[in-house]
């Protein structure tokens, strides 16, 4: 039995890791969108979410930017990439914005 990228990616949240963990700048969610829009400039393949609607599905905050700054909307939007800008906008929506810490968590 061949076990998919998708299969793969579904492990991880699965054996515990953060879904909002950053690695070389990106959070998993800004790595897969910005994956799929680039897989999409690059072979012209249709346009999916799958990677963005498993991370979200785990988790992922869709407000969370990588390094830089960008957020994973930010990026859907540099490729055009409407169906994640859908399925982003969706969860935004639906996942109230967390506040910032009270006085005294610092």
């Amino acid at each position: 039995m061949e076990i998919n990228g998708y299969e793969t990616l579904s492990m991880l949240p699965d054996s515990g890791a953060d879904p909002d963990e950053v690695c070389f700048g990106h959070t998993l969610l800004t790595h897969a969108i910005d994956l799929e829009g680039d897989g999409h400039v690059q072979t012209n393949y249709p346009l999916n979410t799958a990677s963005t609607a498993i991370l979200l599905a785990y988790g992922a905050d869709p407000r969370l930017p990588a390094i830089d700054g960008e957020t994973p909307l930010q990026i859907a939007d540099y490729y055009h990439h409407e169906p994640a800008q859908r399925l982003l906008q969706r969860f935004l929506a639906l996942t109230p914005a967390k506040s910032p810490g009270s006085a005294r968590d610092e």
